[in-house]
């Protein structure tokens, strides 16, 4: 008797347990994406992989947050502000240094209608954080007809003023390294670096 008792204990505990679990108010709704990038952005990593080659690691979706650290010293009600905001931002690839992963360069697709989510304008927060950091941002616009050497081009474009010596305090906010009067989304063309175009 008490055996049976016992049993069905054990069978009202496990059911209700199942029910728990199959329930749609699971606190983890979630199920497998069928993909983690759009076919735009797995076309464009591609590209991305083949310019670079061994040079650099391409890490993706990377939070701001991620690449940046507050300046020492920094008012802490300023930097509790900074860190939230940039813990919202993400930069769609981030070309790392292969022998420590240190930040090289960010690089964004700029879509003209914002189609799946890609950036339309550019977000001066992210822009101007990165330029503080001395981390080149590059936005290219997204566009078929890429060749993996016009993405390298724009790259080298983009890192060139890297190679020279740059003053030590940050630029004026909202100004780009290459042209203060030009906001800075690339468009490679074949055959030669591209310049940068307005917004």
């Amino acid at each position: 008797m008490e055996l049976a008792i016992m049993l069905m204990i054990l069978l009202i505990v496990v059911a209700v347990v199942a029910i728990k679990f199959n329930d749609t108010g699971l606190a983890f709704p979630f199920t497998k994406k069928n993909n983690l990038f759009t076919p735009v952005e797995r076309n464009f990593l591609e590209l991305l992989d083949e310019a670079v080659g061994k040079q650099y690691r391409i890490i993706c979706r990377v939070r701001l947050a991620d690449v940046l650290s507050v300046r020492k010293g920094t008012d802490k009600k300023l930097s509790q502000t900074a860190v939230i905001k940039a813990n919202t931002k993400q930069l769609d690839f981030v070309l790392c240094d292969r022998t420590d992963l240190s930040p090289v360069i960010a690089v964004d697709l700029v879509h003209s209608n914002g189609k799946n989510n890609y950036k339309t304008q550019r977000d001066w927060f992210v822009s101007s954080s990165l330029e503080a950091a001395r981390i080149p941002h590059l936005r290219i616009k997204v566009r078929s007809g890429y060749k993996a050497q016009d993405i390298r081009e724009c790259i080298d474009a983009k890192l060139a003023p890297l190679r020279y010596k740059m003053p030590k305090t940050p630029l004026i906010k909202g100004t780009s390294a290459e042209n203060p009067r030009v906001s800075p989304v690339a468009s490679p063309r074949a055959g030669r670096p591209s310049r940068p175009v307005a917004a």
